[in-house]
Formats: structure tokens, C-alpha cells, sequence
């Protein structure tokens, strides 16, 4: 225990944003809170203005709080002359500074920081103490304890151990709700329209003051900052504002709309709280409470809170202990071997496919996209196309506001590419036109036939699709969930093979590809 005379320092980091961890609980005036803002976490790969900003920004909120509160705060801003620009090296200067006697941190989420922290602690002359962040459902290890000796790590099976484990949705006997785990199968359904997605109740802020100084300290970014109106939340509070909104007005019909895709409406019924939970001002647990309480008190369908609560306690725990137990190679992972350069319109959603430039430009617009723009558009052309998985891993990292490592390696390398080798999915994602025309509305009006697989008017997503698992023989041809895929490729003449592969060679020369 540290002393009045020897003061302690404890290193809160931009996604650890939690006003009622334990550490707050008492105001004790030999501990300092140091937060701050470093070139090295910006500059790792290139992220889009919005999540600098709104990372920023919630830092100092939570900094303003905690000194309205009593505590001690060390805020090292990005234009500050002493700011070292690197976590480590803040640290060092600031353990001289008050000659402190021990350091304390949160458990990082991300591989890199943990590892530098971890090497760090080795040289540090004070004491170096790593605690929990009291954040999430499961320890890093629990998946890979569940599934220790086991090729292949199933979500299904995971996701149930976390229902029977914390109650979630679960009678008195210990049976799943209307004697069913999953209602996947109910939320497949395209938006016709109506009923109207909820209102964007978001409060906006003016960070045009704090984005000039991102900019002036050489901070290089993609998309729109949107610094005069931004629109995500700064603090708890404004996250818990927002999860009610989803629960009244978006909850009812997400289930239903879940998997849709509308050039009419950005984010339909989709909750908009992922950069909350995953900057942790919102902990898991109380949004999955708050889902099945909904449900409970017949507000909600059973398909929808369900749905919604595979989401969190299922999904983004399981690729945690996925991301845990594979790194650090996992994020090197290339089991395919596509090594083609993302496409220039990545960064400037210039494309004439219709469903993928409102996509793309939609992300670089809001920092956000559902999870079925991000697999089944985005992640579909670039697995087709043979894009390099660890550039889009990059690329995906860094536009996104929620984008933390542990949470978008897994989905991006494992779920999306299938560059893990099938470790975490048991098939690739991956569709031709026909799905995308199912399920969205973007096909109308398109410069591309959804219909078509040769030829100019062409949809490319169709002969990408073909040459895909034709060039992919090896890997696929076996999986029993792509029988009728081989099936059907097996019936194909070589002429139309041919003209499937020139269609691709075309697109190409074209720079569609």
C-alpha cells in the first residue's frame, strides 16, 4: 500500500472508460489517474477521424468527472510540449515526475498494448500491478478452457455455456426460453420499409476546437470528422440514453430486421451502442439485463432480445477468447494466401456497385456499418476478389469507432476471410448477387444486373463468386456445407468456366478488383 508521501499511479487507456470501476469507489489523495493521448495509439494504423475524436473527447470527459469527484488526474493531451507520444514513455517520465512507488493498470483488451506494458513492467523501477477491468462476462482464457482439445471452436456451444452460466434466458428449470436456443432463423427478413426505423436521437457535440488540435498535431485520419455535429455519446450517461432509445424504439424490430441491408435508412434498427460497450461506458451485463427485462415484460419479442443478446454475451465474448488464445499470430493470418491490393475506392467509396459503395461510404460518413454491411458486402467482395486479409484487417481496424483489436481481428480474419483456416467459421461467408438482391434494395438502380453473371452489365459479385470456389478447389470441395455449391460447379461447361474467368480477369483490368 502506497503512502500519502509516495503517490500511486494508475493508467486508465482511451477503451477504459468505466466511471464505476472499483478504483473510483474512493477518493485517496496519493493516487493519481493518468489518461492520455499518444501518437502511438493513433498513428498504429490509419483511423477515421470520428474515433479519434470520440475517443478523445470521452477521455476527457471522464477526466472532468473524476476531478469533479475529488480524484487526482494527470491529463497528458496530444498538443502537450512534455507528451512522449507513447504510453511507456509518458509513464516513465511521469513515474520520475512524482517519484512514485507503484503503477497500476487495467487489463488491456488489445494484444500490442498488454505486450508493452507487460515488457515494461520488467524495467520499471517501481512496483507494476495489472488489475481486471471488471468489464466483461468471461476471463481471457474461458473459451480456450471450453474447447481445449477441440479442432474447431463452435459459438453455438459457447454462447449456451454463457446462458446456463449467468441465467440469461433461461426458465426455472434450466431450460432455454420456449424450449429453443436459437431463433436465428426468424431474423433473415429484408426491410420493405415500414415499419419506419427509429429516429437518430444522438446528442450532437461541437469538438471543432479539439479536432484542430488532432490536426495540428500531424494526426493523419480517414472519413469525415463531422467535429461541428458529432454524434456519439462523450460519457455514460449518454450512453445509457441511448440504450433505452434502442430498447423502446428499435428492439421491438430487430430481430426481424436484423440481417437487412437499405440504401434508405444507415442503421434501421441497429442499437448504435457498440462504441459505448467496447470504450466500456456501458458494461455488457446491464444491456443484456435491460434486453431480457424487456422481453420479459412483453415489450419485445422473444426472437428479437434473443437475437440481440447472442450479440453480447455470445459473439463478442467468443472471438475475446478467440482473439486471447490465438495471438500474436492470428493477426498475420493469411490461410488463403490473397495478397491483392485493397482497391483505391476503399478510401473514397467510388465504386458503381451500388450496395458496396453506399457501404463504404456510409462508413467513412458515420464510422459505422451493421455487421451484415461489414460481412456479407464488404467482407464478401474482398474474399471473393482475393483482397490481402491483413491490409482489410488494417483497413477495417481503423474506420470503425468500435474497431478494437480483440473484437475486429477475429471478425475480420476468422468470420469474414477465412484466413484462419476455418478456426473460428466452419464455411467462408460468402454470397453471389442473389443474396445481396434478397435481402436489400440497393440492386434497383444499380450500373450492374444482379441477374447476370457474363458481360458488362454484370453483377461482379456473381462471376467472383464462381471463380472463387473454383480457384479454391482444395481448400472447399470437401466441406460439407458446400456440396451443393460443387454440386452445381460440377455441372458448369469448361467454356462457361472460362467465360467465368475472363469475366474476372476483366474486372481486373477494369481496377474493380
Amino acid at each position: 500500500m502506497s503512502t500519502e508521501k509516495t503517490p500511486t499511479l494508475r493508467l486508465i487507456l482511451g477503451d477504459q472508460l468505466n466511471p464505476l470501476h472499483s478504483w473510483f469507489a474512493e477518493v485517496r489523495a496519493n493516487v493519481v489517474y493518468v489518461l492520455m493521448e499518444v501518437r502511438s495509439e493513433t498513428d498504429y494504423v490509419r483511423h477515421h477521424a470520428q474515433k479519434v475524436l470520440g475517443i478523445f473527447a470521452a477521455m476527457r470527459d471522464l477526466a472532468t468527472q473524476l476531478k469533479a469527484q475529488g480524484h487526482r488526474v494527470r491529463y497528458v493531451a496530444i498538443d502537450d510540449a512534455s507528451n512522449r507520444h507513447s504510453i511507456t514513455a509518458n509513464l516513465d517520465a511521469l513515474v520520475a515526475h512524482y517519484s512514485a512507488s507503484a503503477v497500476e493498470y487495467q487489463a488491456p483488451d488489445e494484444w500490442r498494448v498488454d505486450h508493452a506494458l507487460r515488457e515494461w513492467a520488467t524495467q520499471c523501477r517501481s512496483a507494476v500491478h495489472m488489475v481486471d477491468s471488471e468489464h466483461f462476462f468471461t476471463a481471457r482464457d474461458e473459451a480456450a478452457r471450453q474447447f481445449a482439445g477441440k479442432k474447431q471452436w463452435l459459438m453455438e456451444s459457447f454462447y449456451r455455456q454463457q446462458r446456463k452460466k449467468h441465467g440469461v434466458l433461461m426458465t426455472a428449470d434450466g431450460k432455454p426460453e420456449a424450449g429453443q436456443w436459437n431463433f436465428d432463423a426468424d431474423n433473415r427478413k429484408p426491410w420493405p420499409g415500414t415499419p419506419a426505423a427509429p429516429a437518430d436521437m444522438r446528442p450532437c457535440h461541437d469538438h471543432s476546437a479539439l479536432w484542430q488540435s488532432i490536426q495540428a498535431a500531424g494526426v493523419q485520419t480517414m472519413g469525415e470528422p463531422q467535429a461541428h455535429a458529432f454524434r456519439w455519446p462523450l460519457n455514460r450517461a449518454e450512453a445509457l440514453t441511448q440504450l433505452e432509445h434502442f430498447i423502446q424504439h428499435a428492439l421491438p424490430h430487430f430481430g426481424d430486421y436484423q440481417d437487412a441491408i437499405s440504401q434508405r435508412s444507415w442503421h434501421l434498427f441497429h442499437s448504435l451502442l457498440s462504441f459505448a460497450l467496447n470504450t466500456k461506458m456501458l458494461h455488457p451485463r446491464e444491456v443484456v439485463q435491460r434486453t431480457e427485462e424487456t422481453w420479459r415484460e412483453g415489450h419485445a419479442p422473444l426472437h428479437a432480445a434473443e437475437g440481440f443478446i447472442r450479440q453480447i454475451l455470445g459473439w463478442r465474448e467468443y472471438v475475446r477468447g478467440v482473439y486471447w488464445a490465438h495471438m500474436p499470430g492470428y493477426a498475420e493470418a493469411n490461410h488463403l494466401q490473397h495478397t491483392r491490393p485493397l482497391p483505391k475506392w476503399f478510401w473514397s467509396g467510388q465504386t458503381q456497385m451500388a450496395c458496396v459503395a453506399s457501404a463504404i461510404s456510409q462508413s467513412l460518413e458515420h464510422a459505422y456499418a451493421h455487421h451484415i454491411q461489414r460481412l456479407m458486402v464488404i467482407g464478401n467482395f474482398a474474399l471473393l476478389a482475393g483482397l490481402d486479409p491483413i491490409e482489410l484487417h488494417h483497413w477495417y481496424l481503423g474506420i470503425y469507432i468500435d474497431a478494437f483489436e480483440w473484437v475486429e481481428a477475429p471478425n475480420t480474419l476468422g468470420m469474414s476471410q477465412w484466413a484462419d483456416g476455418g478456426q473460428l467459421a466452419t464455411k467462408p461467408y460468402v454470397s453471389s448477387a442473389a443474396y445481396l438482391q434478397r435481402m436489400g434494395d440497393h440492386c434497383k438502380g444499380c450500373a450492374y444486373d444482379h441477374k447476370q453473371r457474363i458481360g458488362d452489365k454484370a453483377c461482379p459479385f456473381n462471376a467472383l463468386y464462381w471463380d472463387f470456389f473454383d480457384r479454391h478447389r482444395t481448400h472447399f470441395q470437401n466441406n460439407p456445407r458446400l456440396g451443393v455449391v460443387y454440386h452445381q460447379l460440377s455441372k458448369m461447361s469448361p467454356e462457361t468456366m472460362m467465360a467465368i474467368r475472363q469475366q474476372t480477369a476483366r474486372l481486373e483490368k477494369l481496377d474493380m478488383i
